[in-house]
């Protein structure tokens, strides 16, 4: 089960990123038009449900599946010695959990605006941010907690 859940956390983390890219796209591409269109808002909307998919699955991981993770709630002191192990109990899901709501904040901030640039200046702040959190706080192959671009492919 962990395989295939890491698999399914593998793709949907690539939708995410390609999504958000998109979302900060059309908000800094969108400040210059000065027209916001429906799809503006959509895209910002469907990264945001991507990441909510990508918070399940790491949930399910994090909670029943990871084996760095249940060992590490047996003996706390031990993991948070631990980088690596720190990582993967704190530091990813607390940058991720961050993410998560940067980018219903930007929905929330989209959706309730009422000039269209004020519209694109919220989505390219908070996906903006939010897409930068995601990026360092995935784990790369040249990152000290490294993983295959694909792993268990």
């Amino acid at each position: 089960m962990l395989t295939l859940t890491l698999i399914l956390h593998n793709l949907v983390r690539w939708a995410a990123i390609g999504l958000g890219a998109m979302a900060v796209y059309r908000a800094f591409a969108g400040l210059s038009s000065g027209r916001f269109e429906e799809a503006d808002g959509k895209i910002g909307r469907f990264f945001a449900i991507s990441l909510d998919v990508q918070m399940l699955l790491g949930i399910m991981m994090y909670l029943f599946f990871s084996r760095i993770t249940t060992s590490a709630f047996e003996n706390m002191g031990s993991a948070m010695s631990n980088p690596v192990i720190r990582f993967w109990l704190v530091e990813h899901s607390t940058m991720m959990v961050a993410a998560l709501a940067l980018a219903h904040i930007g929905v929330a901030r989209v959706r309730k605006g009422t000039q269209p640039k004020a519209k694109h200046r919220a989505g390219l702040i908070f996906f903006g941010i939010a897409i930068l959190v995601i990026l360092v706080g995935t784990p790369w192959p040249w990152s000290t907690v490294a993983r295959p671009i694909l792993p268990g492919m």
